[in-house]
């Protein structure tokens, strides 16, 4: 008897011992050496584990760029004029998909992947939170700005007659989904920074699909439907990104990803809708820099004519392909680099950020290497005008050799966002920026030939790519973010 009540006595000591480790760990894993459960995000080899989470961003990227191709070819068949107003729109649309999925976008996933990594899961379901009404109010003020400036700003660009009529009659309706465009980026980063790709990916797809298709319908009187000609190819874009929202909305209010949205029982939060704008506000400033030097770009080469800006805009077609593909890799490194930063892991964190800028330095660097030796595999696709396939040879044999600094600034730039650290890698696009408007400035007082304004370029690229690397490599990374 009594060696039956020590073996239930001890049965009882362990039942107290479990009890009291799930409830202090969960029933998931053992913590991490700092705080909170155990992720494997933490653990898994890095490598496979930013291919894996790359992947379906890149699918979702390339989807979106398809329908933006899509959407040009609409706009093409309503007629020139029709042609030159989106070319007009194009940079604001643009610099709200940059701003609310690359920037600010990057600020919600620092901050959610940041409290997941510290074991602080209440903490990133209060963030979404404070990310969502973060969403909508930048929506709105985006929505605001371009109906009551839209046509102003679109005249100072040089729109003028039927060109900009089309420009604000398609701007008028698009912007009027701006809410929509920044839910579905900013639920989109929420359920990046908790490691979740593919539903974003896959919702991502779904909405573009979606855009052809009612852009289509809507735009130019497919079947049943009347043809609103520029509004109703804008209405696609607002029809799919509502949809997309609302689907994002319902994921993440039922609970079934690591984030529950609870926004009814959440109340707004200064403190961590601070720990949000702090990345992402700093972060916001990136995109204008990089819409103000493509402008300035723009500028420079049509003073050399027709064929040169036809070139260069074939050599820059390819650049809105490249930047996706370093956006999936950068994207897909914000977790890692976020939770492990919570965490207390900096040496993974840095870790994770080199790795992935070398896979999008090698991935860019591999295109602008065969775009060098071969540009017609690109250039043939849009003209067969001699001269026109000449110039671009030329923009490509400069800048096809500096993709890859290109690609490893951006990847390092949101695996900075995801370190709480995006002050450095903004000021590496300044410099960019002011390398452009200051050599440009030069050349073309100089009046030197088209060649001399593509090797300048290649030099904003290198510059910026050299430049991010510095910055990351000297700014440090510790544990208080």
């Amino acid at each position: 008897m009594p060696a039956v009540k020590r073996m239930v006595a001890k049965e009882s000591g362990l039942n107290t011992l479990h009890a009291n480790l799930i409830a202090r760990c969960g029933t998931y894993a053992p913590k991490t050496p700092r705080t909170g459960l155990m992720n494997p995000l933490l653990t898994a080899p890095i490598l496979p584990t930013l291919l894996r989470l790359a992947l379906p961003n890149m699918v979702a990227m390339l989807a979106i760029a398809l329908a933006a191709i899509a959407e040009t070819a609409y706009v093409g068949s309503l007629g020139t004029s029709a042609l030159a107003g989106m070319a007009l729109v194009f940079p604001m649309v643009m610099l709200q998909n940059m701003m609310s999925a690359g920037a600010m976008g990057g600020g919600v996933s620092s901050a959610v992947s940041r409290a997941l990594g510290a074991g602080e899961p209440e903490r990133a379901n209060a963030l979404a939170v404070q990310a969502m009404w973060i969403g909508v109010a930048m929506g709105t003020v985006y929505m605001l700005l371009m109906w009551l400036f839209a046509r102003e700003l679109f005249a100072a660009l040089g729109g003028q007659g039927e060109a900009l009529a089309q420009a604000v009659a398609y701007a008028n309706v698009a912007f009027s989904g701006s809410i929509f465009m920044w839910l579905v980026n900013t639920f989109s980063s929420v359920l990046r920074g908790a490691g979740n790709m593919r539903v974003p990916s896959a919702t991502l797809l779904g909405v573009s699909v979606a855009q052809v298709l009612v852009a289509g319908a809507l735009g130019l009187g497919w079947g049943p439907f009347p043809s609103w000609g520029m509004a109703g190819v804008a209405a696609g874009q607002v029809v799919a990104n509502g949809v997309g929202a609302l689907f994002l909305l319902a994921y993440l209010v039922s609970g079934k990803g690591r984030i529950h949205l609870r926004w009814r029982q959440t109340a707004w939060q200064w403190p961590l809708a601070r720990d949000i704008l702090r990345v992402g506000a700093v972060a916001c400033l990136s995109p204008f820099q990089t819409v103000m030097t493509i402008l300035i770009l723009t500028r420079l080469v049509s003073q050399f004519g027709t064929n040169a800006l036809a070139g260069y805009g074939i050599g820059t077609r390819l650049e809105f392909l490249l930047v996706p593909m370093a956006f999936a890799v950068g994207v897909a490194s914000v977790p890692l680099v976020g939770m492990a930063m919570g965490a207390g892991h900096t040496a993974r964190a840095r870790q994770a950020a080199w790795t992935a800028a070398v896979m999008a330095g090698v991935l860019l660097g591999a295109i602008g290497l065969v775009v060098t030796l071969a540009p017609n595999v690109w250039t043939l696709r849009f003209t067969q005008d001699a001269a026109v396939v000449e110039s671009a040879a030329l923009y490509f044999l400069w800048a096809g050799p500096a993709y890859a600094f290109f690609g490893v600034g951006l990847s390092l730039y949101f695996s900075s966002l995801g370190a709480g650290k995006a002050t450095g890698p903004v000021l590496a696009g300044t410099l960019r920026m002011g390398v452009v408007a200051a050599g440009g400035a030069a050349l073309a007082w100089a009046q030197t030939p088209a060649w001399t304004i593509f090797a300048l370029v290649a030099l904003g690229m290198a510059a910026y790519g050299l430049a991010t690397m510095y910055v990351v490599r000297t700014t440090r990374w510790d544990v208080k973010n």
